[in-house]
């Protein structure tokens, strides 16, 4: 097998594990965010909802095509090196990987998706981030040096942003609980939350 995956003709299936496990490791530390894909043609709607577009999120449905392939395709190398005493061209190989991963990576969202919480594939708009408590978890944000913050959206779904003060003479620390007031693109604006009071109510 060592031979197998130094070989060039495995390039291909070793860079494609290689990034399977760089996009799980983003996702595990939430670089990466949320992907949401525009509604796909009617054509292609029977298509990418049989591979398992709207079971799992898109990321975790790229890191089991990624681990399909990857492996499908050193498998055939291995089993052509076991028979044939060399490995296949990857004009051979790699058109055999594909094939193989589309089932597996459709059966694979289907095991997921039975085992993911449904609130992992609830799609929510950056908007609706709006008025929701985060926790700057990365740096510090001033006016013109946003930092990381982790905001969960009303499916408990957590999501990193980048936050800068809507005031320019206030500074957030990491650690610091914030309200987000409003979005320019992908920067949010946001007050501390011991900033934020409401109307007290005498009774």
């Amino acid at each position: 097998m060592i031979a197998v995956l130094g070989a060039p003709e495995s390039i291909a299936f070793v860079a494609a594990l290689i990034l399977m496990v760089l996009v799980g490791v983003v996702q595990l530390i939430g670089i990466g965010g949320d992907v949401d894909a525009d509604a796909p043609a009617a054509a292609s709607v029977d298509l990418l909802s049989w591979l398992g577009f709207g079971r799992v999120p898109v990321m975790v449905l790229l890191i089991v095509f990624l681990g399909s392939f990857g492996s499908t395709g050193l498998l055939i190398e291995q089993l052509a090196h076991d028979m044939f005493g060399t490995l296949l061209s990857p004009l051979f190989a790699v058109p055999g990987a594909l094939a193989a991963s589309v089932p597996l990576t459709a059966l694979g969202a289907r095991i997921l998706a039975k085992l993911l919480p449904r609130d992992e594939t609830s799609a929510v708009s950056l908007d609706s981030l709006i008025g929701e408590y985060a926790r700057v978890t990365t740096g510090r944000a001033a006016a013109g040096s946003p930092a990381r913050a982790r905001v969960e959206d009303r499916h408990g779904q957590p999501h990193f942003v980048m936050v800068e003060p809507n005031s320019h003479d206030q500074v957030f620390e990491e650690g610091e609980a914030i309200l987000l007031v409003r979005r320019e693109d992908n920067l949010f604006r946001a007050i501390s939350r011991g900033d934020h009071r409401l109307p007290h109510i005498g009774v």
